[in-house]
């Protein structure tokens, strides 16, 4: 994942896009432009926008889709495949979600949401995110791009595993329309649990990919798909975009390298586990409160048990949402939020650490 979290220009007929189309002699595809444009830095984006959503489908038992539309109308910001908006939910909790529609038609965008009851870990923004209607406003942040999609001439392997299924389907989309060799694999509990079936098959047409619920294997094999079988679909080079549950990164991963798979991208819609992490202590400056931090927990999930309205997004140090003032204490930093001025006094509770005893204010 990259450490800074990036989004396309507001206007994708700019001066920029009017010069591509002349390098090329006129000929050009929105496909083309974005695949030319995530080779120049793009600059950082922190800002407001005020939706409405136009409509919700139901996806599969646990999954809704939701669309939102600019209020007041016009084009929403442009955005490259792997882009991410954080919303913010009537409750004023703040998620992140993957942008999953096509990011040629900006007069929308889609997020999907998979729902997580409390009692099975949720946090309580899937629920809430349930429970909106068509007609709801919200406020979005960004896009922003922690999943930057590169360019593979030599060709793309995708590996989904449920919903990590969205930030994947634009990345098909593209390679589609681009005529890029790819490969696809998608996996989860059943058919019926998959979303975006349908929407797949459309997209890639004729194309062969490779859909492997759990319930349809044998039962004598693995619940989880071998990774080494993965990585075998790949075409030579290729780089690998994989977006699911931890274990089945965690199986990919310790097949690279690998000399079919040239890069390795992937996305987790869940907290890294903490390594080589000692324990520590944080007190809170307002209330003289201190929670030990296991060698196996984050300072966010200690901090929670005493503040539960503790402010959080995504729990991988790259939202900055649960950032907090630290007043005394020596802190290793292991996030991607701050900039090197703000080290100096702050934290990121979710991935960093400290040594000792840690004094942080709200």
């Amino acid at each position: 994942m990259s450490p800074a979290h990036y989004a396309a220009p507001d206007i994708p007929d700019s001066k920029l896009y009017r010069g591509f189309e002349a390098i090329v002699g006129g000929y050009w595809t929105k496909a083309a432009y974005r695949s030319w444009r995530r080779r120049r830095p793009l600059g950082r984006i922190d800002r407001d926008l005020h939706v409405r959503i136009s409509r919700i489908d139901q996806e599969c038992a646990d999954v809704k889709a939701i669309w939102v539309e600019r209020e007041g109308g016009g084009d929403l910001p442009a955005w490259d495949p792997g882009a991410h908006v954080d919303v913010v939910l009537p409750s004023g909790r703040l998620r992140q979600y993957s942008l999953s529609s096509d990011p040629d038609d900006l007069s929308a965008y889609r997020i999907s949401v998979r729902l997580i009851e409390p009692t099975a870990g949720g946090g309580g923004g899937s629920v809430e995110a349930h429970y909106l209607g068509v007609g709801d406003r919200l406020v979005l942040k960004g896009p922003r791009n922690a999943f930057p999609f590169v360019d593979s001439p030599a060709g793309y392997l995708f590996v989904a595993g449920g919903i990590g299924i969205t930030p994947i389907l634009p990345m098909l989309r593209d390679v589609v329309r681009r005529g890029v060799p790819y490969e696809f694999v998608y996996t989860g509990r059943s058919r019926e649990s998959m979303p975006f079936l349908a929407e797949i098959r459309e997209i890639v047409g004729d194309h062969e990919i490779q859909v492997w619920p759990d319930d349809e294997r044998d039962p004598g094999e693995r619940q989880r798909p071998d990774a080494a079988e993965i990585i075998r679909l790949a075409p030579e080079g290729a780089a690998l975009y994989c977006c699911g549950p931890m274990p089945m990164i965690d199986a990919i991963r310790a097949q690279i390298p690998d000399p079919q798979i040239d890069t390795l991208h992937y996305e987790r819609f869940s907290p890294p586990p903490v390594l080589g992490g000692r324990p520590f202590r944080v007190r809170l400056a307002d209330s003289d409160t201190e929670v030990e931090v296991g060698a196996e927990e984050s300072a966010l999930t200690a901090v929670r048990r005493v503040r539960p309205a503790q402010a959080y997004s995504c729990q991988q140090g790259f939202c900055g949402t649960c950032r907090v003032r630290v007043l005394e204490g020596e802190v290793e930093h292991r996030d991607h939020a701050l900039a090197d001025y703000e080290r100096d006094g702050h934290m990121i509770l979710c991935v960093s650490r400290a040594r000792g005893t840690v004094v942080i204010d709200g």
